[in-house]
């Protein structure tokens, strides 16, 4: 990952940007630039990755136009080939580069033409103004905020800005901003044209387009590592990955010392694939150690999202200390698309594609979140194969009666997709699914639990929780997780909608908390 920063007002002092720059320091640990357009500070902070050279050093510079962009911009080889034929010339072997020479081209109209997960901050020195823009499932993280002088600041994270600006809010994915508005270029949880297509289409389809999600993201010019829950997402995008290369790959697992569920699992894929494994155990002392920290990264007071990043915090920050991998790919966004443990509940073929939607458009504040900040914080960077943009578009076209759990197992398209391959053991192509935060071991959520049942009375937890009018915690632990949140983003609750939970309207789903194990079809999910 890389860090970027700009700060839009040509009397911004650069003493204030540079403290709050500094604050996300770790997420290009290579080099460090801010640069005065005129109009306005731009930062980056670099985590070489694709075109390691200097060269490929931001903000890129071209005719007094500026641009900052943290992203990975796929195939885009053919893009600068065709701008070289337009008289352009290059310096550097990074992907970002193109973006100015497209801007020129193309203006607005560019952004819908990236293959990319990205957020980007563009100063054009012709009109004189600032834009900013982010990808349409925001996997790339931006946030936004005022000064008391009204000017507009965007950062890659929260943090850069706390003390900037008094209201925090994270930049909408699929949107661009120019001219003091905010415009949305893609809806991808939008359906424009539903597919049509039989079961065994589908299926061939959704083979053929994550193969070559997968595929692309293995390109770069850093070692590429991959996280291994044993869980079908992240097998699925392993085994992939190993057909695909050369050479044996690197997994990585995590599990509590007492009780992880899929330690076990991921070892068995590991030995399938032929992958070179490495399994990292941790301790009650150590998840506790954690939960600050990991709250303090991750700008949230979600349940789900700081039970399930303090296993993948963990983790990263082993391979980061322990290994000289800086890319990785993960399994995330499947669930979204596929279904979790209760969308088996959905009422119906509507309610399913509506509550697909609804977690696709709110993903950046969750799963997508988690996996940006534990790994970026530990100087590493994210790829999510099943975020890949083509793939996303067509799962969400598929007819939803196909989606839903008629199979009696849950993302059966998902894996009668690769049943043919053999790509993985039939044991970890038909087990049930586990929630991550259980997997790494029931006893680390029992543990937080227990914990935040020591911080507070039954009248302390009563007389406090309701201080909070957004997102009002409901447990002890949420509103343990809560003070903590406040403590280094205070007053920005808004920036999470609320807390991610099953759809309690949903007969089955009206439970008190997010992990799946509480749901009557959870079974042999935590075996």
């Amino acid at each position: 990952m890389c860090s970027i920063m700009g700060y839009c007002d040509a009397q911004a002092s650069q003493e204030l940007f540079q403290a709050g720059f500094a604050r996300t320091a770790s997420r290009g640990p290579d080099a460090s630039a801010v640069v005065n357009t005129g109009g306005g500070l731009l930062g980056f902070h670099r985590l070489a990755i694709m075109g390691m050279h200097p060269e490929g050093m931001q903000p890129f510079e071209r005719d007094g136009s500026y641009v900052v962009c943290n992203g990975e911009l796929y195939g885009f080889a053919a893009m600068k080939q065709a701008l070289i034929e337009k008289g352009y010339s290059f310096v550097s072997g990074s992907d970002c580069e193109i973006i100015l020479p497209l801007w020129f081209e193309h203006g607005v109209d560019m952004f819908p033409m990236l293959d990319a997960e990205f957020a980007m901050i563009l100063y054009d020195g012709r009109t004189k103004e600032f834009i900013a823009a982010r990808d349409p499932i925001g996997i790339r993280p931006l946030f936004y905020g005022y000064d008391e002088k009204g000017s507009i600041l965007f950062a890659s994270e929260a943090k850069n800005l706390v003390g900037l600006c008094s209201v925090i809010l994270p930049f909408p994915p699929g949107h661009y901003w120019m001219g003091g508005k905010f415009v949305c270029y893609e809806d991808i949880a939008a359906v424009s044209e539903p597919c049509r297509d039989d079961l065994e289409t589908v299926c061939k389809t959704i083979h053929d387009k994550l193969i070559a999600g997968v595929r692309k993201r293995l390109v770069s010019d850093a070692k590429v590592g991959f996280l291994l829950s044993g869980g079908l997402d992240s097998s699925l995008v392993c085994a992939i990955a190993a057909r695909e290369s050369k050479t044996p790959i690197r997994t990585f697992a995590i599990g509590m010392d007492v009780d992880a569920i899929d330690l076990k699992y991921a070892r068995e894929v590991a030995a399938y694939i032929g992958s070179e494994h490495t399994e990292v155990i941790i301790t009650k002392d150590d998840v506790l150690a954690a939960l600050e920290p990991v709250v303090a990264l991750l700008g949230t007071y979600d349940i789900t999202t700081i039970r399930a990043s303090i296993g993948m915090y963990l983790v990263c920050k082993a391979i980061h200390e322990q290994t000289d991998i800086r890319v990785l790919l993960t399994g995330e966004i499947s669930d979204e698309l596929f279904g979790y443990k209760y969308t088996d509940f959905a009422p119906s073929a509507e309610a399913f594609q509506q509550e697909a939607q609804k977690r696709l458009r709110e993903l950046y504040c969750y799963d997508v979140l988690r996996a940006d900040r534990c790994i970026s914080v530990n100087s590493l960077e994210a790829r999510v194969p099943f975020g890949d943009l083509d793939f996303v578009r067509y799962v969400m076209a598929v007819d939803p009666a196909l989606k839903r759990n008629s199979y009696g197992k849950g993302k059966y398209l998902l894996r009668h997709a690769f049943e043919a391959d053999k790509l993985l053991p039939e044991d970890i192509l038909w087990r049930e699914k586990a929630a991550f935060s259980d997997a790494v071991g029931h006893s680390m959520v029992d543990d937080l639990k227990a914990y935040a049942q020591t911080q507070y009375t039954d009248e302390e937890y009563q007389l406090r929780r309701v201080r909070y009018a957004h997102a009002m915690p409901f447990t002890k632990e949420s509103l343990l997780y809560r003070e903590l949140f406040e403590k280094y983003y205070p007053g920005q609750a808004e920036m999470i909608p609320d807390f991610w939970m099953p759809n309690k309207s949903w007969q089955g789903c009206d439970v008190d908390d997010p992990s799946a194990r509480v749901l009557s079809n959870y079974g042999a999910s935590g075996q």
